[in-house]
């Protein structure tokens, strides 16, 4: 008999509906990439909110799907019950049903889908290598000397190209590098025709351009090799090809993108007239600059031309001030030398009454006197310090330890310390004894305390 599991509620993790649904919401769409998928549209809705709801199915399945109104507004066709499709979705659940479903970014009839399906790998795998990014964008030169044109030599399209050069600045070169712009091997030939170009480098900017058509006639341009030349040419590229409507690979690969090949021509070079009127406006304002700056020049030069002083009569004032100042420097010279007379006078007087000789006879009479001052004073300081000296000698000889050693007595010492006391050495040690004259070292064979 099965017992029934214990009742442990409190630590179940207990699923509610729109938490499950969520979980597989998150797993689906984390497990799968967007695909591409084909099928067949049945049971289409199209409610008032603009989005579209339809089943897509083969002969065995089918699969709910959803496609919202910010996706379906760029649809080129209106889809059908029953109409053959090829769809770029992303895999979902719709979680208020708890139904899988596709969530459909790309919609197009099958039959055409081919083409644009290898557009769309090519142009997402060169986007993950970052050949769109804008870091590789070259700037245009404005004012190009020479303008290369890779196109057919025979299309419409150089002929508009050469017209719109002509018209909007004719100071520039063209020079054509003739590919054909569709059909097999045309790709080939319009890589190698950026390669060489690049290689010349006889151009400022490439013009890549053709005429509208097919997606089918512009795959040339949609081509993998194109593309790469486009990356690695040095040369600024302006892509002009089809018309506003029509995208290729070269589109976004290219420095800029012009909707048509008159427009990429347009791009390449300024406007003649433009420039010519841009022209005229500096000259205008050049020449009322020179204008404004001569009248106030003149006008500056009149006002220094009245402040300008007389020059004779500055040479005049010159000279009179030249006199005054030779008046002035005499009157100074004969103030100054009657200065010096004075002192001259004065110094001599002084001199006389300092004669050298007289000093000399005084100070030499006050030296013997000092001289015979000094010997005594030193003679009798000298006795002195002699009577001292012995006095000095003799206490120090009477309290001379040599003194006492010279009477008989002698100093014991043990491991150079003074003995003061028998108990301080051992039997068998050795004591140093000091005399008057010379050492005695000593062994202790007794030792007596007091």
């Amino acid at each position: 008999m099965l017992t029934p599991a214990p009742d442990n509620t409190s630590t179940r993790d207990i699923y509610s509906v729109t938490r499950l649904n969520r979980e597989v919401q998150a797993v689906l769409e984390g497990s799968f990439t967007t695909i591409w998928i084909q099928g067949e549209i049945s049971n289409l809705a199209r409610p008032g909110s603009g989005h579209l709801y339809f089943s897509l199915k083969d002969a065995n399945s089918q699969v709910r799907c959803a496609m919202f109104k910010s996706q379906n507004r760029l649809l080129k066709f209106v889809p059908e019950n029953g109409m053959a499709i090829l769809a770029r979705a992303g895999v979902s659940l719709y979680e208020g049903r708890g139904e899988f479903q596709l969530i459909i970014e790309y919609l197009e009839p099958a039959g055409a889908g081919a083409l644009q399906r290898a557009f769309e790998e090519l142009k997402q795998k060169l986007d993950r290598e970052g050949l769109f990014a804008a870091a590789h964008k070259q700037p245009l030169p404005v004012y190009p000397r020479t303008i290369g044109v890779i196109t057919s030599p025979s299309g419409a399209a150089i002929r508009d190209i050469l017209q719109v050069l002509q018209r909007r600045y004719p100071l520039t070169d063209v020079i054509i590098y003739p590919v054909p712009v569709q059909g097999e091997g045309s790709a080939v030939l319009i890589a190698q025709a950026i390669a060489m170009a690049d290689q010349r480098q006889e151009t400022d900017v490439l013009i890549l351009a053709r005429g509208g058509g097919s997606l089918e006639d512009l795959w040339s341009f949609n081509d993998e090799r194109v593309a790469r030349a486009i990356h690695q040419c040095r040369l600024p590229i302006i892509s002009g090809i089809g018309h506003e409507i029509d995208f290729t690979i070269a589109d976004f690969i290219a420095d800029q993108r012009a909707p048509t090949p008159s427009a990429a021509a347009e791009m390449a070079v300024p406007d003649r007239d433009a420039l010519l009127h841009r022209l005229s406006m500096k000259q205008g304002k050049l020449l009322a600059d020179t204008r404004h700056c001569l009248e106030a020049h003149s006008r500056h030069l009149l006002q220094l031309e009245k402040r300008l002083p007389d020059p004779v009569r500055q040479l005049q004032y010159i000279s009179q001030r030249l006199d005054d100042t030779a008046l002035r420097v005499q009157q100074t010279v004969k103030i100054l030398l009657s200065r010096r007379q004075h002192a001259l006078l004065q110094l001599s007087a002084r001199l006389s009454a300092c004669n050298p000789i007289q000093y000399f006879r005084l100070n030499q009479e006050q030296t013997r006197s000092l001289a015979g001052r000094l010997r005594l004073g030193m003679s009798a300081c000298l006795q002195r310090q002699e009577a001292r000296l012995e006095q000095q000698a003799h206490a120090l000889q009477t309290v001379s330890p040599l003194a006492t050693l010279a009477r008989g007595y002698a100093i014991v010492t043990h491991n150079d310390t003074i003995l003061r006391n028998a108990a301080a050495v051992r039997p068998g040690e050795l004591v140093k004894s000091r005399l008057a004259k010379g050492n005695l070292y000593s062994k202790v064979t007794k030792v007596e305390t007091a």
